[in-house]
């Protein structure tokens, strides 16, 4: 019995560090796809608060494009709108996409609160499937995606920012 464990037990410890390792290193390789998928703009789709399919073809080519993952019960969330909305008019040469997978009624009552709705520039999106997340590889909220007007990444912000430090982003990129 003695001998038999003395096989068993390293064998175990083996097989459980081998499997850690490959969990591990595919969790790495994971990270490093999502980093380089999301270098340029990838595709998606959404919907828009009048249920239409939105998709990256509905943006306005050659503009700056910043995503807002947000959630409405999400107070750093509700910060960061508010300082959008109080900074419309500094961010009317960007895109601003809203985008939560909350139902579209929740995410209208948030639009409506900070009067983000009648802005051209403004958009509010259900992630009805819950792409977005492992798309841009966002695990908390708020969290803000820059693109340039190539549609190439300029940085993913986790938490809640300024709008200054957002616009200074866009300008020193733009440069």
């Amino acid at each position: 019995m003695k001998k038999t464990l003395k096989i068993v037990i390293p064998i175990l410890v083996i097989s459980l560090l081998a499997f850690m390792g490959y969990k591990v290193v595919n969790k790495i390789n994971h990270k490093k796809q999502v980093a380089e998928n999301i270098k340029k703009m990838p595709t998606f789709s959404y919907l828009t608060l009048e249920n239409k399919v939105f998709t990256q073809e509905n943006l306005v080519q050659n503009k700056p494009t910043l995503f807002i993952y947000f959630n409405s019960e999400c107070d750093f969330c509700n910060h960061e709108a508010e300082m959008v909305q109080q900074n419309v008019t500094q961010l009317q040469d960007i895109q601003v996409v809203f985008i939560s997978y909350e139902p579209i009624e929740k995410i209208k009552q948030f639009a409506s609160k900070f009067k983000l709705l009648n802005h051209a520039n403004i958009y509010f999106l259900s992630d009805s499937k819950i792409s977005f997340a492992s798309t841009f590889d966002v695990k908390s909220m708020p969290c803000l995606v820059l693109y340039d007007k190539e549609n190439n990444l300029i940085e993913k912000i986790k938490g809640q920012v300024k709008i200054e430090t957002v616009l200074e982003k866009f300008q020193n990129f733009s440069n």
